[in-house]
């Protein structure tokens, strides 16, 4: 089905459902999972000329790939673990996407203190930065003494400080990555639609994989459709899907979580790696949308998978804990926490007895039976997970040869920040990368009133408005969440502002009185329990 709706569509999801629906011919690929390896897995699959379709039965990126450190890392750790040219890897997929989505991947300057008796020093990490640098044929790092690390993030604790080591690496808004690479795969005649569950794999006489049974979650309707070929990109849920061919379990589900405070209180202009007082962990301080963001913890999640996800007591205790022996001035308490957020990565172990954070995060693809599946992996690397993926998938798609290994990934705008006739021209290339050359539309489209930014934020009500119309909102945390983030950034999950998202959804997603309260509570509760904190009242 060709999208006519322009290149940072999606397409209607009623009309992609219905096209499906009526469809005879059998795809190439059908791709589970909506996450950053699924999108990933579209874009190359479209840009090889093959029929491909990517189901997802949640939101898209509403998984981990909405709930990561928003860092697109190098990785640095890979060096100090021998893996140089899984390092090399990473820092060049890093310098792409700097390089393809400005405004978008941003480039993030990273303060490493060192203070005194600390091990590493500044000599071995600064040795260790030079050599991360080279394999990203940049020159980025260097040293600030105490002063201008003080200056840099006042207020930080300067009990033995000798300075801090300097690096960059980059920093995202994860979810719209994979909207935008998403987005590019629909343009190449690519299908990506939501709310739709892989119910069942379809299979021959022999037992192999040729199809999938779908479920609508909106209409729950139900539909099979053959495939040449059926890829399980769902991340910590892979086991779920595969254990029906495979008879094996390889992922440990581990919990990430992150709480996010006004800039105000902790000011940063860098990220900050810290060591955690409490096991030496290293945890980050770093700026994101104009807030603050401490994060990650790193723990067994024994929770059931197909619930969501949120911060423990035990884990906020962690982070202030963090917070307040670095900056002890700032006295930051769970009352300073606008918000939380929790993510569960997939790990490929099975020794769950190994300590969480020396688990390696490499991916991992299986064939099984026609079934392809893969997990693991990082947000940085998810265009050659995708590539490994496909090659996996080649016995079962013919003679396709692949072409264009280093071929951009996002098309580049013709759209400039000048040319869009806002004064901001930081914010212009901020909605460029999000949005393409569509933004001009996006623009237009809007009321005068709903293109200045909300306040305290960079997002405006015109991205609401776009996103009713053309990225495939079902509910209200799929707007609030992950096509813009405003339920992170604002108190009470944005509460203020819903009496204008509510005209917004009333006039472009037909939602009357009763369907707009039902989705305001339902919104409320979610963020209440799971992006709050912990044991909230309801």
């Amino acid at each position: 089905m060709t999208n006519t709706l322009g290149t940072s569509s999606l397409g209607k999801r009623s009309e992609i459902w219905e096209a499906l629906k009526r469809s005879s011919t059998r795809h190439d690929i059908i791709i589970i999972g909506g996450g950053i390896t699924g999108a990933g897995i579209l874009r190359e699959a479209t840009r090889q000329g093959l029929k491909a379709l990517l189901v997802e039965q949640r939101d898209l990126a509403c998984g981990t790939s909405s709930r990561s450190s928003k860092m697109v890392h190098g990785g640095l750790r890979y060096i100090a673990q021998g893996d140089i040219k899984l390092t090399q890897h990473s820092a060049l997929e890093r310098e792409r996407l700097i390089r393809e989505a400005p405004g978008l991947v941003e480039r993030m300057g990273y303060l490493f203190p060192i203070r005194k008796g600390q091990i590493p020093g500044k000599f071995l990490f600064n040795t260790l930065l030079a050599v991360y640098d080279k394999l990203a044929g940049i020159k980025t790092h260097g040293w600030h003494e105490s002063a201008a690390v003080l200056q840099r993030a006042p207020g930080l604790n300067p009990a033995g400080l000798k300075g801090a080591s300097y690096y960059t690496d980059a920093v995202t808004d994860d979810s719209r990555l994979v909207l935008r690479v998403l987005q590019q795969a629909c343009t190449e005649q690519g299908q990506a639609i939501n709310y739709v569950a892989a119910e069942g794999l379809l299979q021959d006489e022999h037992g192999q994989v040729n199809g999938v049974k779908l479920r609508d979650i909106v209409s729950g309707e139900t539909l099979e459709l053959p495939a040449n070929v059926v890829i399980n990109a769902t991340g910590a849920w892979v086991d779920q899907l595969r254990e029906s061919v495979a008879h094996e379990r390889t992922i440990r589900p581990l919990r990430g979580s992150h709480i996010i405070i006004p800039a105000s209180k902790i000011t940063v202009q860098d990220a900050l790696t810290l060591f955690h007082p409490q096991d030496k962990r290293a945890v980050f301080i770093f700026p994101w949308e104009g807030t603050t963001v401490i994060g990650t913890t790193d723990l067994d999640h024994d929770l059931p998978l197909n619930t969501e996800p949120g911060i423990t007591q035990q884990e906020l205790d962690y982070l202030l804990q963090l917070s307040q022996q670095a900056f002890p001035g700032a006295h930051v308490t769970a009352s300073d926490v606008i918000s939380s957020y929790a993510g569960v990565r997939p790990v490929i172990s099975k020794n769950r007895s190994k300590d969480p954070s020396k688990e390696k995060r490499d991916h991992q693809v299986w064939v099984d039976k026609g079934l392809v599946s893969v997990s693991g992996g990082k947000l940085t690397t998810f265009r050659l997970i995708a590539r490994d993926t496909l090659q996996a998938a080649k016995p079962f798609l013919q003679s396709v040869e692949f072409r264009n290994q280093d071929e951009q990934l996002f098309d580049y705008p013709i759209t400039t920040p000048h040319a869009l006739g806002l004064q901001d021209k930081v914010w212009a290339q901020r909605m460029i990368g999000r949005y393409g050359d569509q933004v001009n539309r996006m623009l237009q489209d809007a009321p005068e009133c709903e293109r200045s930014k909300i306040a305290g934020t960079e997002f405006c009500l015109a991205e609401l408005r776009w996103s009713c119309r053309n990225e495939q909102i079902v509910h209200l945390d799929d707007l609030l969440l992950r096509r813009t983030r405003l339920g992170l950034l604002l108190r009470n999950g944005g509460a203020e502002i819903l009496p204008q998202v509510r005209d917004i959804c009333q006039q472009e997603l037909n939602w009357n009185q009763d369907h707009w309260h039902s989705e305001e509570q339902r919104y409320l509760s979610l963020w209440r329990h799971y992006y709050f904190l912990p044991g909230a009242p309801a």
